[in-house]
């Protein structure tokens, strides 16, 4: 009987040991150096006078009226990689030198992966009006998605209430919210065309355009102007074009159409 109780306890023993393994974070490794990359910044915000100082004063003089610098920008993209653990990996490998601020999961998960007053490296070279440095300006969010398939509704909801809080707490333009598309146009077509992007519109999060019944541009009308004046860098003029249409059209096809010409003088109106 004590036998068999105790091989009893040594499997229920066995059974939490196996349990606490399966529950650890796979990624306490790379939290690690996170933690220790930000107290490395840290450290040399500390520094007085600031580093690389330019100042020839005898004495350094530090301002009273500072405070963070604030994100003004909200970039939507697909990861295109077939799983958020995928992801999640790649923006844990130091090689890789691509991060985002936030990743959802088809599922609705969130991962909060970096403070949003942290520069993460998602977006890349491109241009949105006369910003030139959106890494700088912008939070990355990242959909879980190849690329090549429809968005998860469970997905959806959370990057809305995402949204929602994100707007809120750094008072984040409507217009300013984004797709990877958008401001580089003639490297990436992300979010997919598949994107719904009047839904979010409707609930405040991006521009929309009013309707178009009766709409006529009139002769002179210069799309590549109103590119523009949306925000669209036209140095590729074609890319700018598609970008426009998947974005606001979710059209993929080449070319103009009267309807994509009334949709743009609309918006850049």
């Amino acid at each position: 009987m004590k036998l068999n109780l105790l091989k009893a306890g040594s499997l229920l023993l066995l059974f939490f040991f196996i349990l606490a393994a399966c529950s650890t974070n796979p990624y306490k490794t790379t939290n690690k150096a996170h933690k220790k990359k930000v107290k490395l910044l840290t450290k040399q915000l500390r520094q007085y006078p600031p580093v690389h100082s330019l100042s020839t004063a005898p004495y350094w003089v530090g301002t009273t009226n500072f405070s963070m610098r604030k994100p003004n920008f909200v970039i939507i993209h697909h990861t295109a990689q077939n799983s958020c653990d995928q992801t999640l990996r790649t923006f844990t490998i130091p090689r890789t030198q691509v991060s985002s601020h936030y990743v959802i999961c088809k599922d609705g998960t969130i991962h909060h992966m970096l403070n949003d007053y942290l520069r993460a490296h998602h977006a890349g070279v491109g241009s949105w009006g006369y910003d030139t440095d959106l890494n700088s300006s912008s939070i990355g969010i990242e959909l879980d998605n190849n690329g090549f398939e429809y968005f998860d509704d469970r997905q959806i909801n959370s990057l809305l209430n995402l949204l929602d809080t994100l707007k809120k707490r750094h008072t984040i333009p409507q217009g300013n919210i984004i797709g990877h598309g958008d401001i580089a146009p003639t490297r990436k077509n992300d979010p997919n065309w598949r994107f719904p992007w009047k839904d979010l519109a409707d609930r405040g999060f991006g521009k929309w355009f009013a309707d178009t019944t009766g709409v006529e541009p009139p002769p002179y009308f210069d799309k590549l102007m109103a590119l523009r004046l949306v925000g669209f860098n036209t140095s590729d003029s074609i890319a700018a074009r598609q970008s426009f249409k998947r974005h606001w059209l979710q059209d993929t096809t080449a070319g103009w159409t009267p309807e994509a010409e009334k949709i743009l003088y609309q918006l850049s109106r």
